[in-house]
């Protein structure tokens, strides 16, 4: 039996995240749904993460059993082809026997977009968080800079999933500029409920005057939930890019 690794690319918006549920569309469901009409088998689809409702992925990795004879090369046009048009398959590769997409990564990056400005615009509802008031980005890059490092992350995870640890390793957490567009790079070994878009809130809230910058290690510090800003909307958020060994991280790092 086949070990299929898929390199996907979705809008979030019509699914309530990538896990199967049963009483809600997901993005798994829907691929899972698309592989059986393909090859007739009721495959699942083990996803590199849980993408919440909303929430986007320009990048996202997944991989399932088969014993279909389809080649890889072959699959993602016969695939997009029972896929709806908000979910691609850009890349297909038939990897290691022990792969798995969640428990093979390496790490993963998220980017976190806001519209600041004070019209906003229609084709972007669904696409990136609107943000009228004015948003200092030198303040917003500060506050970012404080999250990189090994930390304890309880103060900037929702309650959800349980996890044997909230302890992270961030690699970066960087803040963009273009024009009215921020944009807020984190990579890191693996992510919290909700961790991204809390750290998100967490520096809107600096920019805002109320919280500074130097006061979020002490923050981490105290696993405090309350202390720090809001879960921000979920519209803003995309799964960028993951990292892996082998044929599958040769998949996902080609264009």
């Amino acid at each position: 039996m086949r070990n299929i690794a898929l390199k996907l690319r979705y809008a979030g918006t019509a699914y309530h995240g990538w896990q199967v549920q049963k009483n809600d569309v997901t993005v798994a469901e829907t691929v899972e749904t698309a592989i059986y009409k393909l090859t007739g088998e009721r495959a699942r689809v083990t996803g590199c993460g849980r993408t919440d409702a909303g929430v986007h992925a320009l990048n996202y990795c997944a991989n399932f059993r088969s014993d279909t004879t389809i080649p890889a090369a072959k699959f993602p046009l016969a695939l997009n082809a029972r896929l709806p048009r908000d979910i691609a398959c850009l890349a297909c590769v038939d990897a290691p026997e022990d792969f798995n997409a969640i428990l093979s990564c390496k790490k993963k990056e998220y980017i976190y977009r806001i519209r600041n400005t004070r019209i906003p615009d229609p084709f972007e509802r669904d696409r990136a968080w609107f943000y009228p008031s004015p948003l200092k980005p030198d303040v917003m890059r500060a506050a970012a800079a404080r999250f990189v490092g090994t930390h304890d992350f309880a103060a900037v995870r929702s309650v959800g999933t349980e996890t044997k640890t909230t302890v992270r390793t961030v690699y970066w957490c960087e803040i963009d500029e273009d024009g009215s567009l921020i944009t807020m790079r984190v990579c890191a070994d693996g992510f919290l409920y909700n961790m991204v878009r809390a750290i998100m809130g967490t520096v809107v809230y600096c920019s805002e005057g109320k919280l500074r910058p130097e006061d979020i290690p002490a923050l981490l510090e105290s696993r405090d939930r309350r202390l720090t800003g809001p879960t921000v909307p979920p519209q803003g958020l995309y799964l960028n890019r993951v990292w892996y060994d082998g044929p599958v991280g040769e998949m996902m790092d080609c264009e």
